[in-house]
């Protein structure tokens, strides 16, 4: 299980240093988490090595949602000053990413009756 939090720990840390060095607005754990993607893609890192660390960290997911809970708490005075911009940014951002996943759900499905028999 060491191996595989320090193998996650790695490619969050990779990530972090190449969106930092390369100025890149894409955040660096999301980075990190797309080079691990296509490390495992390419076999260079075994699931096996992660999948345990993994399980752990998903076990306990509901621990990292502490701190956005207690950013809630503290800014909690703007959020009721601005309840309006957040809910329709929050409405209008749940359907469009319903519908992208929709229409790529839809691109990726075969069509009917193209299935060789």
């Amino acid at each position: 299980m060491v191996r595989g939090l320090a193998i996650l720990c790695c490619f969050q840390l990779l990530g972090e240093l190449i969106s930092r060095a390369a100025g890149l607005p894409i955040p660096g754990n999301v980075l990190g988490m797309g080079l691990l993607l296509a490390a495992l893609a390419a076999n260079l890192v075994k699931l096996d090595w992660i999948e345990q660390a993994a399980d752990l960290l998903l076990d306990n997911l509901a621990l990292f949602f502490v701190p956005a809970g207690v950013g809630v708490m503290v800014y909690f005075q703007l959020i009721a000053r601005e309840w309006l911009p957040i809910s329709v940014a929050t409405i209008v951002s749940t359907f469009v990413v319903m519908a992208v996943t929709g229409k790529v759900s839809d691109l990726l499905e075969p069509e009917e009756g193209s299935h060789d028999k």
